[in-house]
């Protein structure tokens, strides 16, 4: 299974690629435009400012390949802002429109006495429909977390997987055709993490 790595200038892309190398991918980084042909899935790690990353996927001539491959069908997996960039647009980055895929704008955490911004830390991913990318996982399970901005769980249409609450509940999981998005952090969450990436790998 060969996967494509999409490296936009900034993020943990590294880890994220050995993770994916350690359930068996034949990983590829790739920072400039290619031919999504020449691989059979793509995985979009994402750190940072949602203007910033639409930016850097523009300044390397990867967003319209990155719509392409949504367009087309091919299997995809966002992470953390991976995932928060199918929508149309965020609180974050005012003006920025995100693919748009699904019909909703990101929003802002807002901070109180019991509340902390970022979320940051393991919280629980409630599975609210089964899916192949979390066989062998139960509900309830811990992930690990590193955001200041979430989808919220009121997105029309079946495409919510998970929800973690933090305050208020947030999509932590969703799939919208062949494309994946986890708000989480699955190669900073040890086993269960791997466990995930294994399943988009062999069984999604």
């Amino acid at each position: 299974m060969r996967i494509a790595v999409i490296d936009y200038g900034m993020g943990n892309i590294r880890s994220v690629a050995k993770a994916l190398e350690k359930v068996g991918a034949d990983v590829v980084v790739v920072d400039r435009e290619f031919d999504p042909s020449d691989f059979d899935k793509f995985v979009l790690p994402g750190v940072g400012a949602f203007g910033d990353t639409v930016e850097g996927l523009k300044g390397r001539g990867l967003w319209n390949v990155v719509e392409h491959i949504l367009k087309d069908g091919y299997p995809y997996l966002g992470i953390c802002l991976g995932m928060q960039i199918l929508c149309k647009a965020s609180e974050e980055s005012p003006g920025v429109e995100g693919f748009g895929i699904i019909p909703e704008t990101v929003k802002r955490f807002l901070p109180s006495r019991e509340m902390k911004v970022p979320h940051m830390g393991w919280n629980r991913v409630d599975i609210k429909e089964q899916d192949p990318v979390f066989d062998g996982i139960d509900t309830g399970a811990y992930f690990y977390f590193c955001h200041s901005f979430y989808i919220p769980s009121t997105i029309e249409g079946n495409l919510i997987i998970a929800t973690t609450d933090y305050s208020t509940e947030f999509v932590s999981a969703l799939r919208v055709g062949s494309a994946y998005g986890v708000q989480f952090h699955p190669e900073k969450s040890q086993s269960l993490g791997l466990r995930l990436l294994e399943n988009f790998v062999q069984r999604c």
